[in-house]
C-alpha cells in the first residue's frame, strides 16, 4: 500500500461511496427478521426468525409471482444477450466509415429515451382504438386486438421493446472487442478463400467470446430482476395475471400496505437467488471459456 498509494487515493471516493450507499442500507436486511415497529426503529422489533419467508412461500401469490419473473426474466436475458452480438457482427461488416457511424447513431439513440416515454409509445402503437399498430391490423381485418390487456402478450411486448431500446449500447462493448482483431487474419482467411460467412465464425465470434462470458455472468447476477419502473408502467387490470412480478409485488406490499417487514423478507430471497444465479453462472464460464469475474 505504500508503494501504490496514489492508486488508493484516487480509488478511495469510489469506494466511500460503495461503502456508504451499498453495504451501509444492507444494515436493514434485519428487517425481514423482525416484526417492525415504527416506534422502537430498526432493531426494536421483536426477532421472528424466518416468519415472513415461511409466509411468502405458502402464499398463494408465490407461485404466479415466480413464473411470471422467470419468464420475463428469461426472455428478456437470453434475447437481450443475443441482439447486441449480432448488430455488433452486422455492423463489423459495413466497410464505409460514414454508413458505419449512422447505423451506429440510430441504434444508440433509443437507449437515452426515458421509461415514461418508451411505454407511452408502446400505448400510441398498441392502444385498442386509435393504436398506429392496432388500426393497421383492423385494416387486415384483425379486429379487437387489444395488445395491453392481454396476458398472453405482455412478455412479448416487454422483452422485443427491451431489446430495440438497448441492443444498439450493449453492442458497443462487441465492437471494442471487434476492433482489436488483427487486420492481417483477415487478410490470410481471405486469402485461403473464406467467405463473409466464414470469417464471422472463425474471427469475429472466436473475437468476442470472452467478452460475451463476462457479461453473461453479469447479466445472470439480475436474472429475476424485473426492471420495477417499466413493468409498473405496462400493469393494467386486464394484464396483471402476467405482469404482476416481485418488484412490483414488494412496492404495493412494503410502500402502499406498509408491511415493510415482509417486503423487505422477500427481497432479500430476490437477491439470494439473484446470486446463486451469478456464482453458477461463473463457474460453468470458468470451466467452458477460462473465463470469470471471480
Amino acid at each position: 500500500m505504500k508503494r501504490c498509494w496514489p492508486l488508493w487515493v484516487m480509488v478511495l471516493p469510489a469506494i466511500l461511496f460503495v461503502a456508504v450507499f451499498n453495504y451501509g442500507p444492507m444494515y436493514g436486511i434485519q428487517l425481514a427478521f423482525r416484526k417492525y415497529d415504527f416506534t422502537k426503529g430498526l432493531t426494536g422489533g421483536d426477532w421472528v426468525g424466518f416468519q415472513y419467508f415461511r409466509q411468502f412461500f405458502s402464499s398463494p401469490m408465490f407461485k404466479p409471482l415466480m413464473v411470471n419473473t422467470i419468464r420475463i426474466s428469461l426472455w428478456t436475458l437470453v434475447m437481450g444477450f443475443i441482439a447486441p452480438i449480432i448488430l455488433a457482427l452486422l455492423i463489423n461488416q459495413i466497410h464505409s466509415t460514414k454508413v458505419k457511424s449512422f447505423v451506429q447513431t440510430i441504434t444508440y439513440m433509443p437507449h437515452f429515451i426515458s421509461t415514461v416515454v418508451i411505454v407511452a409509445m408502446i400505448n400510441l402503437f398498441l392502444t385498442p382504438s386509435t393504436g398506429l399498430l392496432t388500426r393497421f391490423l383492423s385494416f387486415l381485418h384483425i379486429n379487437n386486438a387489444n395488445f395491453m390487456g392481454d396476458p398472453n402478450t405482455f412478455t412479448p411486448i416487454y422483452w422485443i421493446s427491451e431489446v430495440w431500446q438497448h441492443m444498439g449500447w450493449n453492442s458497443i462493448i462487441y465492437l471494442a472487442a471487434l476492433s482489436s482483431v488483427d487486420v492481417a487474419l483477415y487478410e490470410a482467411a481471405k486469402m485461403d478463400g473464406a467467405g463473409r460467412f466464414q470469417l464471422i465464425r472463425y474471427i469475429d465470434i472466436p473475437a468476442i467470446m470472452p467478452t460475451a462470458g463476462v457479461l453473461l455472468i453479469l447479466n445472470m447476477g439480475g436474472v429475476i430482476n424485473v426492471g420495477f419502473e417499466k413493468v409498473f408502467l405496462m400493469q393494467n387490470t386486464l394484464n396483471l395475471p402476467a405482469s404482476e412480478v416481485i418488484s412490483t409485488y414488494t412496492y404495493k406490499i412494503g410502500i402502499l400496505q406498509n408491511q415493510f417487514s415482509y417486503s423487505t423478507a422477500i427481497g432479500l430471497f430476490n437477491m439470494l437467488i439473484n446470486f446463486v444465479f451469478l456464482v453458477i453462472a461463473n463457474q460453468i464460464s470458468r470451466r467452458v471459456s477460462h473465463t470469470g469475474i471471480f
